[in-house]
């Protein structure tokens, strides 16, 4: 019983779906359905029950699920054991603007927990550069939100958002229970400075070439829509002061927060914090 396989198998019982497991181990699903297959003719019972809908754990596969996680987890501390041991002891972690996020908060207790020989050093970045400096060289390991251009990078989603726009309190649009991106034509948005990734501005832009005010952090938005009514988009969740309201936007796509690392980087330091971050941002 491999470790690899084990991994496909908590991707696919945490999932309960293949191809969203698939997709969270950057593979295409039949090997990753012959993969299990081949394991529960390994342990000699099925793990899964498969229907149109996705898949629900069987008993065994409960069992399984629980060992596998452990199993999993001495794993990655014997890596960062050796690792600390060899010298690597130093992980630098960005973030977007974001390091408030409960999630993040309890990433940074398990991780001190699985490994308090490592030093975690932060990077908080403005909203320009949603890789928080890692195409730079600036850190090992970036905890960040989509879209952008993922060439030479190893992304993994951590949980979906879903959106909504900021709106003063007493713009009439903050009444409503939803809105659409049509309900905010017409109206002035902020964006980013010029040279920011496309697909970034693209996204909170809902899409379309915006005209507003140019802003790099997060309380330059929130003064944009202050003093000037300008409309911005954010994760549902966040605070926001009195005088702001969020209303949920129907068509937008969730926002996607994700873990990201240079391509082949197999550095156990981030192999670890990624696979405990999965547990803490769904929590």
């Amino acid at each position: 019983m491999e470790l690899r396989t084990l991994r496909y198998f908590v991707a696919v019982a945490e999932e309960l779906h293949f191809g969203r497991a698939a997709a969270r181990l950057h593979m295409s699903q039949p090997p990753l359905s012959r993969a299990i297959r081949q394991l529960e003719s390994d342990v000699g019972a099925a793990l899964l029950l498969r229907s149109p809908a996705g898949v629900t754990l069987t008993p065994a596969g409960a069992a399984l699920l629980d060992e596998a996680r452990a199993l999993l987890d001495q794993a990655d501390r014997v890596r960062v054991r050796v690792a600390t041991a060899a010298g690597a002891t130093t992980l630098t972690v960005g973030f977007l603007g974001d390091s408030t996020d409960r999630g993040a908060r309890r990433l940074a207790d398990a991780y001190r927990g699985h490994h308090p020989g490592v030093e975690v050093r932060v990077r908080e970045t403005d909203l320009t550069d949603p890789t928080c400096g890692l195409r730079a060289g600036l850190v090992d390991v970036a905890l960040t939100r989509g879209p952008f251009d993922e060439t030479g990078l190893t992304v993994h989603e951590l949980r979906a958002d879903p959106v909504g726009a900021v709106l003063r309190a007493d713009d009439p649009l903050a009444r409503r229970d939803r809105l659409t991106l049509s309900d905010l034509a017409g109206r002035r948005w902020f964006r980013f400075p010029a040279g920011t990734d496309p697909l970034w501005q693209a996204y909170w832009n809902g899409g379309e070439r915006r005209e507003g005010p140019v802003v790099r952090g997060v309380q330059e938005c929130v003064q944009a829509v202050l003093w000037n009514g300008t409309v911005g988009m954010t994760p549902l969740g966040h605070e926001m002061p009195e005088e702001l309201a969020v209303v949920p936007v129907a068509d937008m796509a969730p926002s996607r927060v994700l873990a990201v690392w240079q391509e082949g980087d197999r550095n156990p330091l981030i192999r670890s914090l990624v696979g405990i971050a999965t547990a803490a941002y769904r929590a």
